[in-house]
């Protein structure tokens, strides 16, 4: 709700921008002051703090408090960060997919090109030279980590998703030099990964860490010049919260990597993806003519 004020801001009037520069410097206080005290804070009429909460959208001031209140605050435990205990279907359709849609946004100005130059590189000299290319995550991570494999394998190249620790031990202790581990984390605390990451960088292969800033997983991500981190932040507490933006963050990375590397990969790609979308057309009902 605040990015999307934060974005719309040089079209509002100047005495609207004045209320939005109020809201922005104290969300907090904002969702409790009365409206002669916004007014008065932000040397605008009283009228134009409604016509503001208008403006971006909402009925009023009430409407734009109640949703403001929901948007700065924490949500329920265990469920969703943005939303509250007694929100309608409508605003668990907006806080939702507004949560969504500022986290990919914010990505889209932090990622980091040199560091995804790095692991396309990687990929596709593993891709073109017929190496393995590991996709390891636990638990929901797991699920990006099946996603990756569904994406790569149709780009021709030697791809597998393992997601039950025993066997990431043992695939992971058969890497050698040229092969790629892509290990995917949430947390970037998960034990079982960090294990499967050293055994990786033992066995020289080029390790990638799709994970957050500052875990023990993004440290072994700036260890080395086989190892490459691209970090993923967000505003969930994945101690506290479903991980419901960090997967949608993690299947954009996985789809940036694989878009990249198919144009890599060159023209020779393009014919086999055709026959896939041919043969995959006698899968499915004939449209009623």
């Amino acid at each position: 709700m605040l990015d999307r004020i934060r974005a719309s801001l040089p079209a509002l009037p100047p005495a609207e921008q004045r209320v939005a520069k109020l809201l922005l410097n104290d969300s907090r206080s904002f969702a409790t002051l009365p409206v002669s005290e916004l007014a008065k804070r932000a040397h605008v009429s009283k009228p134009t703090v409604v016509r503001f909460c208008r403006s971006v959208g909402y009925d009023g001031l009430a409407d734009f408090k109640r949703k403001l209140a929901g948007s700065v605050n924490e949500g329920v435990p265990f469920v969703h960060r943005a939303v509250d205990e007694d929100d309608k279907v409508d605003d668990v359709i907006v806080k939702v997919i507004d949560n969504a849609v500022s986290a990919l946004l914010k990505y889209r100005n932090d990622a980091a090109g040199l560091a995804f130059d790095r692991a396309v590189a990687a990929l596709v000299a593993a891709g073109k030279g017929g190496r393995r290319i590991e996709f390891y995550g636990v638990g929901n991570s797991g699920i990006v980590a099946q996603d990756a494999q569904h994406k790569f394998f149709r780009l021709g190249v030697n791809a597998a998703a393992i997601s039950d620790s025993h066997v990431q031990v043992m695939s992971a202790t058969m890497l050698q030099p040229g092969d790629c581990a892509v290990i995917i984390s949430n947390s970037g605390r998960s034990r079982d990964l960090i294990d499967v990451a050293e055994i990786a960088r033992k066995k020289g292969a080029t390790t990638i860490f799709i994970t957050t800033s500052g875990s023990p997983l993004a440290a072994m991500g700036q260890s080395g010049s086989q190892q490459v981190l691209l970090p993923v932040d967000h505003p969930e507490d994945f101690d506290r919260y479903s991980p419901m933006v960090s997967r949608l963050l993690h299947l954009l990375v996985i789809d940036i990597l694989t878009t990249s590397v198919a144009l890599k990969l060159g023209k020779e790609l393009r014919p086999m993806l055709q026959d896939i979308k041919r043969n995959l057309r006698s899968k499915r009902y004939a449209v009623p003519g």
